[in-house]
């Protein structure tokens, strides 16, 4: 479903495209739907701080600490941030 989003298609042209039946990508959609509309997201409080190395620092309130290099690049802590929302 993420990928024909992506895609801008719409979802007739995406399965012409993919070879998918569009009645089987129907159902599917509807189920991955209802899936996303169940699952909720939670906010995880963390203080986001430089280290004097030019790492960056989250530290969670409970004093969980994630510490990653600043060769880490910008792209991958979004994804990162993304996967656990």
């Amino acid at each position: 479903m993420e990928a024909w989003q992506r895609s801008g298609l719409s979802q007739a042209g995406y399965c012409a495209e993919q070879h998918i039946d569009l009645r089987t990508f129907t159902v599917r959609l509807s189920d991955y739907r209802k899936l996303s509309a169940t699952v909720s997201s939670a906010l995880i409080p963390v203080q986001v701080e430089p280290a004097p190395s030019g790492a960056i620092v989250f530290t969670h309130a409970q004093g969980h600490r994630l510490e990653l290099p600043a060769s880490v690049s910008a792209n991958w802590v979004a994804e990162l941030l993304r996967c656990l929302a």
